[in-house]
């Protein structure tokens, strides 16, 4: 990709929505997971955080695999057929709908975010099996009543969904205001829908000295949290084993590179009965 203009698929300029003047976290994670829609920003502050803590490349790369575990698990195993994938970051490989279409081509799927860059990709996120759907929506996390409105265009919130938030929450600050958002947004979804959240963890001191040095970079702040935190996102569900534990530690896939065991990077999955 250019360092000076990103551009969607169809060839769009989005520069003028885009600063490129400071580190942005879709695409400093895109940098890290091996992907190309980054700018030197990005890489120049990703290779700082390395030089600091080189597990945070680890927590990507692992975080990424358990999406893919987390909705193999929810389609294959569970039957949900609808995902609302919130601050769904650049697409790369196995996105949401892509690993969920694999399992059941009629799996209907909704991707969020309000980053403009995330916009000039967002015609990647959009194909679909022909039994399927996908869509895109252009909003802010932080009003959940605006994305579930927009989201029933697509989904049918009678029946139960996969809602998926993956290192995204770290940019809610406090706390008490990211949980009331999850709150808030399971209690609108109905009874057999699933939450699945992963994100950094501060259970190292590299971490909590990458995430500082992360946010000195200019960049929108993003705070990692202790682990009983995430487990408080959950609070009034029911988790599906074996519960909140590190990334590489839910329901690894035999065979597979799921992750060094001591990630700094926490997740779970849980049911509303």
């Amino acid at each position: 990709m250019s360092e000076d203009i990103a551009q969607d698929s169809a060839g769009f300029e989005t520069r003028a929505r885009i600063d490129t003047s400071r580190p942005h976290s879709a695409r400093f994670w895109n940098y890290f997971i091996g992907g190309k829609d980054n700018y030197k920003v990005d890489r120049e502050v990703g290779d700082q955080i390395k030089e600091i803590f080189p597990g945070l490349v680890d927590v990507a790369v692992s975080s990424r695999k358990f999406l893919g575990r987390a909705v193999r698990y929810l389609a294959g195993e569970q039957g949900i057929r609808q995902f609302l994938d919130i601050g769904t970051g650049l697409p790369t490989a196995d996105n949401t709908h892509e690993v969920a279409q694999r399992v059941a081509p009629d799996s209907r799927i909704v991707y969020v975010d309000n980053d403009p860059i995330v916009l000039a990709h967002a015609q990647a996120l959009l194909t679909s099996t022909p039994e399927g759907k996908t869509a895109y929506i252009d909003a802010d996390m932080h009003d959940p009543d605006k994305v579930l409105e927009a989201a029933a265009e697509t989904l049918d919130f009678s029946k139960p969904v996969g809602l998926m938030i993956l290192n995204t929450l770290g940019h809610v600050d406090p706390y008490e205001n990211a949980r009331a958002l999850v709150q808030r947004l399971m209690e609108r979804l109905p009874s057999g829908s699933y939450l699945v959240i992963s994100d950094s963890t501060a259970t190292s001191e590299p971490m909590i000295a990458a995430a500082e040095a992360y946010r000195n970079s200019g960049a929108v702040p993003y705070y990692v949290r202790a682990v009983e935190e995430i487990a408080g996102f959950f609070d009034g569900l029911k988790l599906v084993e074996p519960g909140v534990v590190r990334v590489p530690e839910w329901r690894p896939e035999e065979g597979a590179e799921n992750g060094p065991a001591d990630l700094d990077a926490y997740c779970g999955v849980a049911l509303k009965e």
